[in-house]
């Protein structure tokens, strides 16, 4: 397959590409170059350092590609979206694009800007999304800010509304790995929530399941959970992860009696996805590099 990765040097794309590679897949990546990119061999690569978030414009080589799948792993908005879809809309196969559990009604309740009662059990594909759109807003600094214009759901209807290009939709959990969230501080710092429950999903693990999403015909049109196959409570894994000197977070004020835990089976049964690693393997090798 020909496949096209756009921001494909950051923390997950890296490892996307990586195993693209190894499936032997044909991959070019895009991005501005401002981020160094050690490519494996026979990966192309295409750099437009005037590209800006939102992604509005791609250039016409990408275009003209004519790639089997497009991994964007940028669309933080309804521009990004809309901009993908006139780009490659009837110039490529079908689009991925990567998603996050904010988008739940769930995550509403537990940051506070959704009024209502806890949101029981696992949150499935088809689990009620947020009715208040811009989470982030009034953290940004100005109307350019992402935090402004941020806004996934906005992402996930557009491209599934697509008729030209088929598209798949990945929610992703809280992602670690030893480039980011090495410390897993996203477990640590909760330790005075003992029973509240975040899905999380090893890096390698996570690019796993994307890479799959991206190359098997029956995820066109799908929405996937991504990450653990059980969300353990923050007790649990506190129970045999290493103790750690991160300091808990006391000032916090979401509603932990919210869990943010994810029901993966739909991308098991469908697409066959399993962890490359164990999670447990992955949390202890994130930070214990050496064992």
């Amino acid at each position: 397959m020909r496949v096209l990765v756009i921001g494909g040097t950051g923390f997950i794309g890296r490892h996307i590409i990586s195993q693209m590679v190894d499936y032997g897949h044909e991959v070019t990546i895009f991005h501005r170059g401002k981020t160094a990119a050690s490519l494996m061999k026979g990966v192309h690569e295409v750099i437009d350092p005037n590209s800006a978030t939102p992604i509005s414009n791609f250039p016409k080589e990408l275009i003209r590609l004519g790639a089997d799948a497009v991994v964007h792993t940028m669309a933080m908005g309804l521009v990004d979206a809309a901009s993908a879809l006139r780009a490659f809309g009837g110039n490529a196969g079908r689009l991925i694009v990567l998603s996050s559990g904010d988008v739940y009604l769930a995550y509403g309740r537990f940051i506070g800007i959704e009024p209502g009662p806890v949101e029981e059990g696992l949150l499935s594909e088809s689990s009620p999304l947020r009715t208040i759109l811009f989470p982030y807003r009034t953290q940004a600094a100005s109307k350019e800010a992402m935090q402004y214009w941020y806004e996934k759901i906005l992402v996930e209807k557009t491209v599934l509304a697509s008729e030209v290009l088929p598209a798949t939709v990945l929610r992703l959990p809280k992602v670690y790995g030893p480039e980011n969230n090495a410390g897993l501080a996203t477990v640590y710092r909760y330790r005075n929530h003992p029973n509240w429950r975040w899905t999380h999903g090893y890096v390698k693990n996570v690019a796993a399941a994307i890479v799959l999403a991206a190359t098997i015909e029956v995820a066109k049109r799908r929405v996937y959970n991504i990450g653990e196959e059980y969300t353990p409570t923050i007790a649990e894994r506190l129970a045999w992860m290493p103790a750690s000197a991160i300091e808990p977070d006391l000032e916090c004020n979401y509603n932990f009696s919210q869990d943010i835990a994810y029901d993966t089976t739909r991308i098991r049964r469908e697409l066959g996805y399993c962890e490359i690693i164990s999670e447990n393997e992955a949390t202890l090798m994130t930070l214990s590099p050496g064992i």
